[in-house]
């Protein structure tokens, strides 16, 4: 239970909580540590030089006999005995000062030292930073501090350093716990509902604060996510319903031909005859079913490897060359508008595929006189494919409805397909980052 513990997002979030804020008040209290005790330390050495220089010129002026005098004011004057004073002889025996004897560290250390001295209530030692100087005659002058401000001032980092870890902790403490409470339950949300989820209920959805956060940025993705899968499954299972309904029928009635040609044909031009018609009847199927896996290709992503440089002006050009022979004989007039060049990356069968679908359905749903057009522009990096008809058009509350698999209208029962050929444009348009839109050419539709 304790590794689990440790292991969780949730303690991690903690632990980087503290170390950053443990972090910060270390260095911020380590800055001003250095910043105050250099400052301290030159103010010290500035006021130990000043004093040497002072001494040095009073010896020079009045003698041994006026420097002991200045010295002997000076340990006077100093009731707090922040200041260190000793005139020693050529032997370093003391002729005044505050000092009993000359410290051996002043020799060991050289002409700046630091040293320790019994405090005058005897109640421990206090660091002195000291400096001495020779003066003529052999005499040696020590001067010094003691460093008991200083070592104030290390006590009182040293505490408040103690004390602001113990806060930084506690307060780091309490803001990971608040924050990872906050993270860890929505997190249980997201996973909460993707076990409902796991567990068959695709209309259900991540929930989501309004916050416009990360976890909501992460929950709508998700949504949007399971929205596109329901829509696959929803597909998916219509395309299984409208698959056994409508190959039913001509699997029924290929199986029928055949049982009564076996039951009453007697020449083999009777045997020819219902040979033509089944492998009509099984191209027919054969059309459905690559229709379908074209979809399918399109829909699944897997001919995003087959991208190339497509121009589309030049690829609509090999679509209405392709049916212009049979625009001829329905008597339509076909006019492009092609002009330039339209080039983008794409997967050139399937975008054929498509275009050709658009006119297969123009020139299929024209009365004869009429006209079908096709037109290539382009807006910045986007390109633009319309194709127009004069046909009876679509009703615009069918136009949504229509790009579904297997849905054919009324007035399209009586022409031969299968209701793919829309459904197939769109999911071609999908692979494409495009889209298909229906609209109406007063009179005619206009595939866009």
């Amino acid at each position: 239970m304790r590794l689990k513990i440790v292991r969780t997002w949730a303690f991690r979030v903690v632990v980087l909580y503290i170390g950053l804020f443990a972090f910060s008040v270390l260095t911020l209290l380590g800055f001003i540590y250095v910043t105050t005790v250099g400052f301290i330390d030159r103010q010290i050495n500035a006021t130990i030089t000043a004093e040497i220089n002072g001494l040095s010129e009073s010896y020079k002026e009045h003698g041994l006999s006026g420097l002991v005098e200045v010295i002997d004011e000076r340990i006077a004057a100093d009731r707090a005995g922040e200041s260190i004073y000793l005139l020693t002889d050529s032997d370093y025996q003391p002729v005044t000062g505050n000092l009993p004897r000359w410290p051996s560290d002043v020799e060991r250390q050289g002409r700046w030292a630091n040293f320790d001295i019994p405090e005058n209530d005897g109640g421990g030692e206090v660091a002195v930073r000291a400096m001495s100087f020779l003066l003529s005659e052999g005499y040696h002058l020590l001067v010094g501090r003691n460093l008991r401000e200083r070592q104030n001032f290390e006590n009182l980092i040293e505490t408040s350093l103690i004390w602001s870890l113990i806060i930084t902790v506690a307060l780091g403490v309490l803001g990971g716990v608040i924050m990872s409470r906050d993270m860890r339950r929505r997190l249980e949300a997201i996973n909460a509902a993707t076990l409902r989820i796991m567990r068959g209920d695709l209309h259900e959805r991540i929930p989501v604060s309004g916050s416009d956060d990360e976890f909501d940025h992460l929950s709508v993705n998700l949504n949007n996510m399971l929205q596109q899968i329901d829509r696959l499954m929803l597909a998916m299972r219509e395309v299984s319903d409208n698959i056994a309904h409508d190959l039913r029928s001509p699997l029924t009635r290929l199986k029928s031909r055949l049982e009564v040609t076996l039951l009453t044909a007697r020449t083999a031009e009777q045997h020819r005859q219902a040979i033509e018609q089944t492998m009509q009847e099984t191209d027919n199927i054969l059309r459905t079913f690559n229709a379908l896996l074209s979809i399918a290709q399109a829909e699944g992503g897997a001919a995003r490897g087959d991208m190339e440089a497509v121009d589309m002006v030049t690829l609509c050009a090999d679509v209405a060359e392709l049916y212009e022979p049979l625009a001829e004989a329905k008597q339509l007039a076909l006019t492009t508008a092609l002009a330039g060049s339209a080039p983008i990356k794409g997967n050139r069968h399937l975008l054929f595929q498509a275009i050709a679908n658009l006119i297969d359905n123009a020139i299929k749903y024209s009365a004869p006189g009429g006209s079908v057009s096709l037109a290539v522009t382009t807006a910045g990096d986007a390109v633009e494919v319309v194709v127009a008809d004069r046909g009876p058009g679509i009703p615009e509350a069918d136009r949504e409805r229509v790009l579904h698999r297997f849905v054919r209208l009324e007035q399209s029962r009586t022409t031969p397909g299968n209701g793919l050929g829309l459904s197939l444009v769109t999911a071609v348009m999908t692979l494409h980052n495009g889209s298909l839109v229906l609209g109406d050419n007063a009179p005619g539709l206009t595939a866009t």
